[in-house]
């Protein structure tokens, strides 16, 4: 008698696809590249499973998955589109939300909430959004959703501010080895000399829990030092309190770069800068230490956790300590500096996305 063989069953997915409208910063980045790597696990971690990615009307499919397709739902955008058209999109299915928020009229489904800034350092937002978010959070943390977020510093934080047991959160860290596939630009260095003399490279940022204007500050303080100081990103000029045209020479902008660019000025700095007070994770420090740059960093938050033993930590809130981390880093000389950048190295492994699709991969499977 012929046995009839029984095909395995396929589970389905849906991905809130929202963020692939978007510009790319960490948030982004992280939600792009889990995916990447979780679709290159899937035949072996999540073996007979498909991604559903929604997104909005006119986002283009940016992901090109081998086992998910994207499909466009809806004729909304933003939140309207997450939480009227997407929550009714195949309500039967597990959502997926990689992004900090999701619809709250929706059974079975994980969040990725990054960090607990909104109540930590409520002064970074405006009051809708401050409102807006704290109510999201609030409402996803006690409903049926799964909450995963990206370090044991912000498990904690949110199980703190949220009122939940740390154990119902999960834990879903980065990577940094997205920066390995960038084709270095050195057209960036060639357009702003910077060959002649070694240089400290920090990315300007005007959201306050980056805390730009320490570094803005130290580099103002320095006395003619024997390297340059490169700053990528715009300048904002209430950070700096005087116009671009008074800048000491050794302070030099680059402006917006692309990723190519910012891989040439990771590999070429003698030492990367992180003045942040609050971070979920801390993608920039990771993405140097990839690339071997050596990172001085702040010690608050997350850093410590991703940075371990391979920076040189200051206080956030002193210019004065900012200046001196620089300080011994530069006068360790090449040897000192190429010693910091291989422990960088180092520790930049234990961190990858596809790490990070492993794990989410497990959370994945419980829920199907």
């Amino acid at each position: 008698m012929n046995r009839m063989s029984v095909l395995p069953h396929r589970r389905t997915f849906v991905v809130n696809g929202r963020f692939m409208g978007r510009p790319v910063t960490g948030v982004e980045r992280f939600a792009h590249e889990t995916l990447r790597a979780l679709d290159q696990a899937m035949p072996h971690a999540l073996p007979h499973t498909e991604l559903l990615v929604a997104v909005p009307q006119g986002v283009p499919d940016k992901l090109g998955l081998k086992h998910g397709r994207v499909v466009q739902v809806g004729r909304r955008q933003g939140h309207a589109w997450e939480q009227m058209e997407l929550a009714r999109f195949r309500p039967e299915l597990p959502l997926l939300n990689l992004c900090n928020t999701a619809p709250l009229r929706r059974t079975g489904q994980l969040v990725v909430i990054h960090d607990a800034a909104v109540f930590a350092l409520p002064q970074a937002y405006s009051w809708r959004f401050r409102l807006a978010y704290r109510v999201l959070h609030r409402l996803l943390a006690h409903s049926a959703a799964r909450i995963l977020t990206v370090s044991a510093f912000s498990q904690q934080e949110l199980a703190r501010h949220l009122n939940v047991p740390a154990e119902r959160i999960g834990v879903l860290a980065a990577g940094g080895d997205h920066m390995l596939r960038v084709t270095p630009d050195d057209g960036v260095l060639d357009r702003h000399g910077l060959r002649q003399r070694p240089y400290v490279l920090a990315v300007s940022s005007n959201h306050l829990g980056k805390n730009f204007a320490v570094v803005a500050q130290a580099m103002l303080r320095l006395q003619r030092p024997d390297f340059d100081v490169v700053i990528a990103g715009g300048l904002n000029h209430a950070v700096f309190s005087r116009s671009e045209q008074s800048l000491p020479p050794f302070i030099k902008r680059v402006g917006y770069v692309s990723d190519g660019e910012l891989n040439s000025l990771y590999q070429h700095a003698a030492v990367f800068v992180f003045p942040s007070v609050y971070e979920g994770f801390g993608l920039p420090p990771l993405e140097a230490m990839t690339l071997g740059c050596p990172v001085v960093s702040s010690h608050a938050a997350s850093m410590p956790e991703v940075c371990g033993d391979a920076a040189v930590y200051f206080d956030p809130h002193d210019p004065d300590a900012c200046v001196r981390a620089l300080d011994q880093v530069m006068k360790s000389g090449q040897a000192g500096r190429q010693d910091l950048g291989a422990r960088s190295l180092a520790r930049s492994k234990e961190w990858s996305w596809q790490r990070a699709a492993q794990a989410l991969a497990h959370h994945l499977k419980e829920m199907a």
